[in-house]
């Protein structure tokens, strides 16, 4: 099957596993892609969150219920299946069940305990396996869960508007000087987070609602806010007003303490 069809398959895993970054937490993001033999592709699906099935389960169940699995070649997967019990049970008994001939894989599970072992099971029950298809891509996808596994901290993105001076500070009147183009960009950063942290002084001077409004959040979603307040400036009723927005808010005395509790 030429090269062209699994990079075409893996970047529609990718595009379906994005979709639902920052709902997926503790899980990581993932995407699966089916072809047939002709590498014709047969359905896309992707992980939705923790607690649901994975990606390859719900992508199989798809094609059972349509009557195409007996079609599938080639399962494409942003992310080693799993060979361990979670939440749901392992992902590569169905997997190998389901008749397909060949995996190919972007990115192997970065946790150093099970990486590999999907794999291996594959291939020890006759499975092509080709992995490192859009890796760098796929990798990039679930650093935030790596970054958990290796250090047990979250992966922390920076956000800040600067004026061409370097001030940080909006006009008299104005919480923001950002164009409408950077902040659906920001917005959309806020939604595959699973958490905020601000500092009193932003708290005092913006009173920020810390919502997404630019770009249509995932259901149902509820972030921490950690405001860094050692000297308890924020008042109680604004912690009270966050919480009554679906956030749960928290105070932290410094940023080490607040990265050890998110972590946690």
């Amino acid at each position: 099957m030429p090269y062209a069809l699994l990079h075409n398959a893996m970047a529609l895993a990718l595009d379906a596993a994005a979709r639902h970054r920052g709902a997926t937490a503790p899980n990581p993001p993932v995407g699966a892609a089916a072809l047939d033999s002709e590498g014709i592709v047969l359905g896309v699906a992707a992980h939705p969150r923790a607690g649901t099935a994975h990606a390859e389960i719900l992508l199989l169940d798809d094609l059972r219920a349509r009557g195409l699995l007996p079609r599938l070649h080639t399962l494409v997967v942003t992310l080693e299946p799993c060979s361990h019990h979670g939440r749901t049970p392992p992902c590569v008994g169905p997997v190998i069940e389901s008749g397909a001939k060949r995996v190919v894989i972007g990115a192997k599970d970065p946790n150093p305990q099970v990486s590999g072992a999907g794999i291996r099971a594959l291939m020890s029950a006759g499975i092509e396996v080709r992995a490192g298809v859009l890796e760098g891509a796929c990798r990039e996808l679930i650093e935030p869960f790596a970054k958990w596994l290796r250090a047990g901290r979250p992966w922390v993105t920076l956000k800040r508007a600067l004026l061409p001076d370097g001030s940080m500070i909006p006009p008299p009147g104005q919480k923001t000087f950002s164009s409408e183009e950077s902040l659906i960009q920001a917005h959309a950063l806020r939604r595959r987070a699973d958490a905020i942290l601000t500092g009193s002084g932003t708290v005092i001077a913006d009173d920020p609602s810390f919502t997404v409004r630019k770009v249509p959040d995932h259901p149902d979603r509820s972030r921490w806010l950690i405001v860094l307040d050692r000297r308890r400036r924020v008042p109680e009723q604004w912690m009270d007003r966050a919480a009554a927005r679906g956030l749960k808010a928290r105070r932290a005395g410094s940023l080490e303490e607040a990265l050890d509790f998110l972590g946690s």
